[in-house]
């Protein structure tokens, strides 16, 4: 069983930066994959990021040069740095983790730009 606990959402202005944080407990001593969705109203959730453990990083086009991906595995945590961030980005982001075959999510943070 994995637990994921994300944190670090709010409400910020066109152009501004947050850090979302995923805290992740329980059995994850073989992460396949880690990554971060988001779903805004009335939309599907759409991959915003994914990161391989054999190194390969995935991400959508529309965050390529503005988000980052990283991880601290001492802290089994994974970030998410979103910088110059437009009202598009409006969203529940959630993190997930594929640990062996299994998937895990989170419960998601909102974040909301203003313009």
């Amino acid at each position: 069983q994995v637990q994921l606990v994300e944190s670090g959402g709010g409400l910020v202005q066109a152009g501004g930066s947050l850090r979302l944080s995923c805290a992740a407990s329980g059995n994850i001593f073989s992460i396949n994959a880690t990554g971060w969705y988001r779903q805004a109203p009335g939309k599907q959730r759409e991959l915003v990021v994914v990161m391989h453990s054999g190194g390969t990083t995935i991400y959508a086009d529309s965050v390529k040069g503005r988000f980052t991906i990283s991880r601290d595995n001492a802290k089994n945590t994974v970030y998410l740095q979103m910088n110059n961030l437009k009202p598009e980005d409006t969203a529940v982001y959630y993190c997930n983790l594929k640990v062996g075959s299994l998937y895990y999510w989170g419960q998601g943070t909102q974040v909301t730009v203003s313009s």
